[in-house]
């Protein structure tokens, strides 16, 4: 569930708890509130832009220390970002061509 931040309108006086903002989890499909839940004073939703992700490339994931896998064919994946003595390609039922992601992350 999202969770939305209101404040008191302005103009009007409100309450602590209003007037700090205060946040709340709410249905998307739920109407906005139009009150303070404490003091009843008139309240506005806040709105804030949303963080945009930009894709990475195969060398940023690479030095990121991610590991991509791009399926070739059932059972087979090419580690696009592999590192040192890693295999080219991940086969089913070959245990020693899978990534070192135990080289990759630590404690």
């Amino acid at each position: 569930m999202p969770i939305y931040e209101y404040q008191v309108k302005p103009g009007e006086t409100g309450c602590d708890h209003c007037r700090q903002g205060f946040e709340t989890y709410q249905k998307m499909k739920d109407e906005a509130l139009t009150a303070c839940p404490k003091c009843g004073c008139a309240i506005h939703r806040l709105i804030y832009p949303t963080a945009a992700n930009t894709p990475k490339t195969n060398s940023e994931l690479k030095n990121l220390g991610f590991t991509k896998l791009v399926k070739r064919d059932e059972g087979v994946y090419e580690n696009v970002t592999r590192t040192g003595s890693e295999a080219k390609y991940m086969e089913r039922d070959k245990p020693e061509t899978i990534p070192h992601i135990h080289k990759k992350i630590s404690d």
